[in-house]
């Protein structure tokens, strides 16, 4: 039975508003057809109406795609002061970034981007001549017309000679590798396809190892990848020559399998994890002939990886029998758990090393902000390694011969500036500071701790311009994600520079789940501890509130992916909480997210609706699908999604949208904006950035009230 479209009406404001007032608007939405399905769990039956919604390749979900766009774009167009906030956005988008510097061979590489280029450009230039001299060596502008296949990583040889490096299609995580030889620009050998969750590591000149899943039956963008498998390429040989390393049996299945070489060419380092916590490591020792694999740990309880090594030692990162990780070392012959040695002990603060330059980098997370400490391969400290200000770092890695080191710094307030260090005196100086226009001087940030509903102290940042009177007035937008061990750190936004100089707050609270205080912070916010991350996130929206900074009709909450979830459980848990939800790319079925793509992988963090009775009800208990009630007023919301997003598959979003648009009482707008040719965001052209940016905005400028800006 098909389906009717029916035709959009014009948008008709019902009133004229003013700041201050919500802007009502009467909508016509498409219709959506319903179908039965039903699933049983655990012997309670679960309908799934739009079930259809999830082949995403059908003619009859494309028509729907498209009678939503049309509705969604039809009334951001009718936003006075869209085209406004679109212009704003790429002025001050349109300024010179470059990236840090890396030597490979004779020259030095770097990546610009001259300001509104779709794709950053790789340029080059000989060790011993000018940078203002260096040349395009590789401009992925060039890939695609629409700047929608972008440069997804990239690995040179130790010697610089030869070049792999991957291509994403339209987002997709699935991607091709290509291999140059690096001075001439020239292609060697074909093109490696059907490439997913992979880096590219090579054994010398002769080959590298990269991951994959064989091609899913159905849909490559929805179904299920389950078995992933390391493989070697020998360069000028057919792909389908690749010796198949690991993965290959029932044995050693694993969702995530990943393959690298280290520095010196001697070991091959294997990760095999089931979820997206917890890994069983093995090495093997490429200089003897048919070595086996040695089992480094072989349970997955705990997250270990090595980070260097110096002949047979072994320096592991872990966070077995210490929360918040530590850096051990062990001998290769013999690299059991037993015979770890405490290097760098853990300390009450998360550890995130580096090495470059002979020495290791722990950089620490104080309250989501960073310190860094310099210590020699003995473990002694060097030095504190003074920042240049409150913030987040990110670099302090490169090769063990490099004479100097690059860092970036950023906070809310502070673009991303790259430092270059002297490692051996430890001082450091601007190598590029960006020209943007927006006054950092005129804004603040300022961390505060609240209370959440179980007393348990969250930290949150909150940005504005100075001198702001706390009056309850001011647009805000409260940012959060809580899960997979993920940090929320400073770190700036040239978009929120627009929403900032329009008076808006942005805050964003560090909730449970995440990374912020290591593994205990982490795991209490998954399973069946995961309503804690949405009380966080709940109670930031009420101290904002509280403490008169915003009011229910001027807060906007945001998040996307898992951060898309929060939003979703939090506005059908306290819908009167805020005026506009904004969930991203979000998992929004919780009874079904595993059975697409790699999905299957989160089950450490949600748990699964096939788990047992128990962990069905807690799933059905918040599943923002399944938690939409008829004759509730629900917050304006604009859900965003990709219609090649492979990781959170589009019917998540598309389901939701459609459920919430049947059950919305009043007249907030319930809107989908589904962009096209664009994934789960990595690789997004800057074009379609700064459009889907105003148009966020202006809906939630619009839906708080403002005719104008």
């Amino acid at each position: 039975m098909k389906y009717i479209l029916m035709p959009i009406a014009a948008i008709c404001l019902l009133a004229s508003c003013h700041d201050g007032q919500k802007n009502q608007t009467a909508l016509t939405y498409p219709e959506t057809k319903q179908v039965d399905s039903v699933d049983a769990y655990f012997g309670t039956e679960v309908r799934d109406p739009y079930r259809w919604l999830e082949d995403d390749r059908s003619d009859e979900t494309g028509e729907w795609v498209k009678a939503q766009n049309e509705l969604t774009f039809g009334y951001l167009e009718g936003i006075p002061y869209r085209d406004a906030l679109k212009q704003r956005l790429t002025e001050v988008w349109n300024y010179e970034k470059i990236g840090a510097p890396f030597k490979r061979g004779d020259y030095t590489y770097f990546s610009k981007n001259d300001g509104l280029q779709n794709q950053s450009v790789y340029y080059r230039y000989k060790n011993d001549e000018n940078p203002d001299d260096a040349e395009v060596f590789m401009d992925p502008n060039t890939f695609s017309e629409d700047g929608t296949t972008s440069m997804a990583g990239m690995s040179f040889t130790e010697d610089g000679e030869l070049l792999a490096y991957s291509i994403s299609e339209g987002g997709s995580d699935w991607r091709k590798i290509i291999v140059l030889e690096a001075e001439t620009k020239t292609q060697k050998g074909d093109t490696l396809v059907d490439v997913k969750f992979s880096g590219i590591s090579w054994n010398a000149n002769d080959g590298f190892y990269y991951s994959s899943y064989d091609k899913p039956k159905g849909s490559e963008l929805s179904a299920k990848t389950d078995q992933h498998k390391l493989y070697y390429h020998q360069l000028g040989t057919p792909q389908r020559e690749d010796e198949l390393i690991y993965g290959g049996t029932d044995a050693e299945k694993h969702r995530y399998v990943s393959g690298r070489v280290t520095e010196d060419n001697r070991y091959l380092v294997v990760s095999a994890s089931k979820s997206t916590s917890g890994n069983r490591l093995m090495i093997k020792d490429l200089t003897q002939p048919n070595s086996e694999f040695i089992d480094v740990i072989d349970t997955y309880d705990n997250d270990v990886y090595i980070i260097e090594n110096e002949g047979s030692k072994l320096f592991l990162v872990t966070d077995k029998d210490a929360p918040n990780k530590k850096i051990v070392t062990v001998d290769a012959r013999a690299p059991q758990v037993e015979n770890w040695e405490d290097f760098i002990p853990e300390t009450e603060h998360v550890l995130s090393p580096s090495t470059g330059s002979g020495y290791f980098f722990a950089e620490y997370m104080v309250d989501a902000v960073s310190q860094v400490k310099q210590f020699d391969y003995t473990g002694e400290l060097v030095r504190d390694i003074n920042l240049p200000g409150v913030g987040s770092v990110g670099g302090f890695g490169g090769k063990k011969e490099a004479e100097a080191l690059y860092y970036s710094f950023t906070n809310y307030t502070t673009p991303g500036t790259i430092y270059k260090f002297d490692p051996n005196k430890g001082t450091s100086e601007v190598y590029q500071k960006p020209d943007i226009d927006f006054d950092t001087q005129a804004y603040e940030s300022k961390q505060v701790f609240y209370t959440s509903k179980d007393g348990t102290q969250i930290p949150m940042i909150i940005t504005h311009k100075k001198g702001i009177e706390l009056d309850g007035t001011h647009p805000t937008i409260l940012y959060g994600y809580g899960g997979f061990n993920i940090s929320l750190t400073p770190s700036f936004s040239t978009a929120n520079t627009v929403w900032l100089e329009n008076g808006g707050i942005y805050a964003v609270a560090n909730l449970r789940g995440g990374g912020e205080y290591g593994k205990e912070w982490h795991n209490a916010g998954i399973k069946m501890k995961k309503q804690n991350v949405f009380d966080d996130f709940i109670a930031a929206a009420e101290y904002l509130i509280d403490e008169n900074y915003t009011s229910s009709e001027k807060l906007a909450i945001r998040g996307g992916s898992n951060g898309g979830l929060l939003v979703g459980a939090t506005m059908t848990q306290r819908p009167e909480l805020m005026q506009v939800a904004l969930p991203a790319v979000g998992v929004l079925d919780m009874l079904r997210y595993h059975t697409f793509t790699s999905g299957a992988g989160w089950a450490y963090d949600y748990g699964t609706s096939e788990d047992d009775s128990e962990m069905f009800d807690y799933l059905r208990g918040y599943s923002p699908l399944h938690n939409i009630n008829e004759g509730t007023e629900y917050p304006a919301t604009l859900v965003t999604t990709g219609d090649h997003d492979d990781r959170v598959v589009p019917a998540h979003s598309f389901k939701f949208a459609a459920e919430l648009q049947s059950k919305q009482s009043g007249d907030n707008p319930t809107l989908i904006r589904i962009e096209t040719d664009a994934g789960h965001g990595a690789g997004k052209p800057t074009s379609k950035i700064i459009q889907e940016y105003a148009d966020i905005f202006a809906f939630t400028f619009y839906n708080m009230g403002h005719d104008k800006l």
